[in-house]
């Protein structure tokens, strides 16, 4: 009895056409826009990298570690701190803070 041709499709899908590789210049993240917002901060799980900000119509807004501004650190970040951020609307997974800064206090 003779084995049937099986070929690499039939264990492992049909084959899908591969991404271009991120040190290329050829793939680029697309850089998320949002409305200008403020906000406070109202849970923060530093172990987790994420957080939730609350607006002012107390509306609370998921934000990840790698959503803050280059110049904020997010193990510096605490409750109750005002932030600044824009205010992404995603269709899938619902709204998120993208490019949050502490709110820097005018004198």
């Amino acid at each position: 009895m003779s084995q049937p041709n099986m070929s690499r499709e039939y264990f492992y899908g049909t084959t899908r056409a591969r991404l271009p590789v991120a040190g290329s210049g050829k793939f680029r993240p697309a850089d998320l826009r949002g409305t200008r917002a403020t906000g406070r901060i109202v849970k923060l799980f530093i172990g987790q990298s994420h957080g939730c900000i609350r607006l002012a119509n107390r509306r609370d807004v998921f934000f990840h570690r790698a959503d803050v501004a280059e110049d904020t650190a997010f193990n510096e970040l605490h409750i109750g701190d005002a932030v600044t951020f824009e205010l992404f609307e995603d269709p899938i997974s619902g709204a998120r803070a993208l490019h949050v800064a502490r709110r820097v206090r005018s004198r």
